[in-house]
């Protein structure tokens, strides 16, 4: 079982930056591939960034790439999403969640976290 806790939220003006957190518990963290995934009001839930377990392998959505980094330290039992050039349409709540891939359909992610909302103002 892993439990996963988000931090880092809040409300930016457009253009502006965040970093996500997401700290697990258990001691098999370094096993999980990890994902970020996010919410908006009316939409499903999509895929955002993902990172392999050993942090090599990292993969995101069109929408953010150039935009967006994940990141993992393992020794921390954490991953990361730094969050650049942020606009209204980032809006959601942001969700981590770990699995034993790197995918990009929720599905495929055993655990997840409650959630941190991020708002992008105009």
């Amino acid at each position: 079982q892993v439990q996963l806790v988000e931090s880092g939220g809040g409300l930016v003006q457009t253009g502006g930056s965040l970093r996500l957190s997401c700290e697990a518990s258990g001691r098999a963290f370094s096993r999980y591939a990890m994902a970020w995934f996010r919410q908006a009001p009316g939409k499903e839930r999509e895929f955002v960034a993902t990172i392999s377990w050993s942090g090599r392998g990292t993969y995101y959505a069109d929408s953010v790439k150039g935009r967006f980094t994940i990141s993992r330290d393992n020794a921390k039992n954490t991953v990361y999403l730094q969050m650049n050039s942020l606009n209204p349409e980032d809006t959601a709540v942001y969700y981590c969640a770990c699995g034993l891939g790197s995918y990009s359909s929720a599905d495929r992610y055993d655990f997840w976290g409650q959630g941190t909302q991020v708002t992008v103002s105009s």
